[in-house]
């Protein structure tokens, strides 16, 4: 039969013509649970109602810290309209898992739930614990750790409901001002941000959760917070294909769930001045499904960024990033009218009927190997704060910034640290220090220089460990180092053998001349684990192997770092 599709492509077995199977599958599922799948979910689809199909094009947001009136609204949308799935936003985890308990336990097809989880759940519930951005991650030679850092990311995704965690960043940075992705980045390279991205991936999807490659066609290169506005990138199709679309094309067959669609206005791929590639039928249609063969879920961005916002009517934007290409519509913010619109269009031909059936039954396969078709078990909510922030998830963030750790300059051999020495040791920059020196006090004689007069004592050719560390309160705060501190480090440098550490991003050193510093490191973040890692590296009780993993400067460049064993 002609009409009939007999290949088995990665991530599910497609029999219909009228619909395309999503790439994610369970590890070690087998032809006859395809099978199974498939069976379930032309079953499940012939018995919803068209505002059932339509609903579960859609994913709202839920916050536990904007009061009970915003969750009672949640409550009305998943109930009235039927919708296929939730964002948890901030704050509470036991809140979250009684909401979700709720409102699993009462929908007819289980909602499908997603969270902004790239460096862990800390990202939205903040009593979870920190784990590394992209851009330290990016600086790790054993990719192995992202894998593991990814699945632990899993583990505690299921603890709280949570079946797709919307990272990795694929985004190549290749813009220092970059106010959005930045260190949310592997870096600029990209293979290195693809081979950091897809055993990420592996880490989420082989423990069951779905992974979401973001923000195609790529948001390395602006200047401009899509939360805010319209970012434009207007580089050739050439560059695009080159460096922006690279890491997605490395990593659309390799089974990943989710490709994430952003806000950006491209003219070298749509035609249109001002359209934004979420709503761009040339940008989600033409290229990324059918030049790129895409096959697994596609997801708007979050449609309340400014981006759109400000542009489109609330459920007319739905409609339009429906129309476009877009199976999932993230963070709508007009439920009932995008249904409305999307079903007069395919009632008026502009949309055509297969189109919805090709989403929908993408949505339910996906839930099905997600196991969201099975009967709701609730979930515990008892210990979950604590379970969240154990020893093992502090220990894994410390391994993974001890890997991060990169050396750029050793020239007066003064790493490691000699324990009959004496350190004077300077913090620089406006974020806190504290944790750094009580850890180099435990194994070597420190001096803390608490202000500038105290210079003054520092004995001549003096070993002198200066941190620059920078506010590690958010991904978003600014790199640059003052000039105050800048100036500051060379005359310190002319007078002393000094031991520069960044806590921050690499960026920092894009102005700073480190010709006359003797040694130079970058920790890449600043906060207890990624200082008490530094410090232990820099006493020789662990191997310093980081890599730089973005362009800095014409001296700093992607690759550089020395190995100290």
């Amino acid at each position: 039969m002609r009409g009939i599709i007999k290949a088995l492509i990665v991530g599910g077995l497609a029999l219909q013509s009228t619909a395309v199977w999503g790439q994610f599958v369970p590890k070690n599922y087998s032809r006859k649970e395809m099978k199974e799948a498939k069976k379930w979910v032309d079953s499940t689809y012939s018995q919803l109602s068209m505002d059932e199909r339509l609903g579960q094009l859609f994913i709202i947001a839920l916050y536990t810290n904007k009061g009970e009136e915003h969750i009672d609204e949640v409550r009305k949308i998943v109930k009235n309209e039927k919708i296929g799935g939730l964002i948890l936003m901030q704050d509470d985890a036991r809140r979250e898992i009684e909401l979700l308990n709720e409102f699993q336990s009462e929908a007819k097809i289980r909602l499908l739930v997603g969270m902004d989880a790239e460096w862990g759940l800390f990202q939205r519930i903040k009593t979870a614990y920190k784990l590394p951005w992209a851009i330290t991650l990016g600086a790790i030679q054993d990719k192995r750790l992202l894998y593991e850092m990814s699945a632990q990311i899993a583990a505690d995704a299921k603890k709280v409901g949570v079946h797709w965690d919307f990272a990795p960043v694929v985004d190549v940075n290749t813009n220092p001002k970059n106010p959005i992705i930045g260190n949310r980045s592997f870096g600029s390279d990209v293979g290195n941000v693809s081979q950091s991205a897809l055993h990420y991936s592996k880490g989420l999807q082989e423990q069951n959760i779905l992974a979401a490659i973001k923000h195609f066609p790529g948001h390395g290169d602006t200047d401009v917070d899509s939360h805010l506005d319209l970012p434009l990138v207007s580089h050739s199709t050439k560059r695009l294909n080159e460096v922006e679309l690279a890491p997605f094309k490395a990593l659309i067959n390799k089974g990943i769930g989710g490709v994430m669609v952003a806000h950006l206005y491209v003219p070298a791929l749509e035609k249109k001045k001002g359209v934004p590639a979420s709503v761009s039928y040339d940008i989600v249609t033409r290229l990324l499904k059918k030049k790129l063969g895409y096959k697994g879920l596609i997801i708007t961005d979050a449609l309340n960024m400014g981006a759109v916002a400000k542009r489109y009517k609330a459920g007319e934007l739905d409609a339009m990033a429906f129309k476009a290409g877009n199976d999932i519509m993230l963070f709508s913010q007009g439920v009932a009218e995008g249904k409305r619109l999307i079903r007069k269009a395919i009632e008026a031909g502009e949309i055509p009927q297969k189109r919805l059936e090709e989403s929908v039954k993408k949505i339910l396969l996906t839930k099905y190997y997600l196991g969201l078709n099975k009967e709701y078990t609730p979930l515990s909510a008892e210990n979950i704060d604590r379970e969240l922030s154990s020893p093992a998830h502090k220990a894994l963030a410390q391994k993974l910034y001890s890997a991060a750790l990169t050396l750029i300059k050793n020239d007066e051999h003064l790493l490691p640290l000699r324990k009959n020495e004496t350190y004077y040791y300077l913090p620089l920059e406006e974020a806190p220090h504290q944790t750094f020196a009580d850890e180099l006090a435990k194994e070597n004689t420190i001096v803390i220089i608490k202000n500038e007069k105290e210079i003054a004592s520092i004995p001549r050719n003096s070993k002198l460990i200066v941190g620059l560390h920078k506010d590690n309160s958010t991904a978003y705060k600014p790199y640059k180092i003052s000039d105050k501190s800048k100036a500051m480090l060379l005359n310190l440098a002319e007078n002393h053998q000094v031991i520069l550490n960044v806590f921050g991003s690499p960026y920092a050193l894009k102005d700073i001349d480190i010709t006359p510093i003797s040694t130079v490191l970058v920790s890449y973040e600043n906060n207890d684990d990624s200082m008490v890692a530094t410090a232990q590296s820099m006493q020789g009780k662990q191997p310093i192997n980081g890599r730089i993993p973005v362009l800095v400067n014409d001296t700093i460049t992607y690759g550089m770092g020395m190995s100290l064993d």
